[in-house]
């Protein structure tokens, strides 16, 4: 379902597990990763080495592709490069597009910040803008990225940009035999103490198990036999991150709206805190707008 995944790459350590992460998707999915190194526009770069006028950045780039390539050949993965000019999160975003890419892999820094793709959440605005899937990964040395992923988290609200979502991320969690944990949160923080009593806290329930329930139908249909449903009181974000961990899952997939442009809103910013502290990889799905 992918044949071409695109892989913004700097370099640096954590981006070089990703790259490792990325390989092996590609492996599975029988797909070519390009590798692009963005020299930042937004940083003064050039300048004149024995009367030639140079990009630094762009001769950098250059040079970090080139080892990139030398892994992914080691690798034995099916591989291109390229360096381009610009404003990094965008200038990804409609690289992207350009280039018909199926998936973006995406390295984001979780505790630490390693890579300069994430200076000013350049990882998070890829994830805000791009309208194609865009799978962040966490370059953090003491956890493991597992692939094939075995165990696939789906939240959904219920919501048309979910439901989108659900759908891909049950199509990737079928091809990989993945089981599917199905979660919907009912959100306490709205609500009164006493919230199972309350009539508010009654439809909440309902809804959540009503949404959870659709994409169970969903995946059934797509011949998925192992389905876990989860129900859970909380604040959602928390309660994805707890879900993570109690059923060691290796994946998250999520969605996020349709509109384009830098106000585009994730779902009630949930997606974004779990990007940025699920301790797997997170796919973020937009709805088409």
């Amino acid at each position: 379902m992918y044949d071409n995944i695109l892989l913004p790459f700097d370099g640096s350590d954590g981006a070089a597990r990703v790259l490792h992460h990325a390989a092996e998707v590609a492996h599975w999915a029988d797909a070519t990763i390009r590798a692009l190194y963005v020299a930042d526009t937004n940083r003064d770069s050039v300048t004149v080495v024995e009367g030639h006028t140079i990009d630094v950045l762009e001769h950098e780039g250059r040079d970090i592709v080139e080892e990139a390539a030398k892994t992914m050949e080691t690798l034995g993965v099916s591989y291109r490069t390229d360096v381009v000019q610009g404003n990094p999160a965008p200038t990804i975003v409609e690289y992207a597009e350009a280039y018909d890419q199926d998936l973006i892999v995406m390295p984001t820094h979780g505790r630490e910040g390693v890579s300069r793709y994430l200076v000013g959440s350049v990882s998070e605005k890829v994830v805000r803008l791009s309208s194609v899937p865009v799978l962040s990964v966490r370059m953090q040395p003491d956890e493991m990225l597992t692939f094939p992923y075995e165990a696939v988290l789906v939240p959904t609200d219920g919501s048309d940009a979910a439901t989108h979502a659900a759908d891909h991320l049950l199509e990737f969690a079928a091809a990989l035999d993945a089981t599917v944990h199905v979660l919907s949160v009912v959100d306490d923080s709205a609500l009164g103490p006493d919230v199972r009593s309350t009539i508010a806290g009654k439809e909440s329930e309902q809804a959540a198990t009503s949404a959870v329930e659709t994409v169970v139908s969903a995946a059934k249909e797509r011949g998925i036999a192992d389905v876990v449903q989860h129900v859970e009181l909380g604040r959602p974000a928390e309660v994805i991150l707890g879900c993570v961990e109690a059923n060691d899952v290796h994946a998250v997939g999520m969605g996020t709206t349709g509109r384009r442009g830098t106000d585009r809103i994730l779902l009630g910013s949930v997606a974004e805190r779990t990007v940025r502290s699920a301790p797997a990889p997170v796919m973020t799905v937009a709805k088409p707008g």
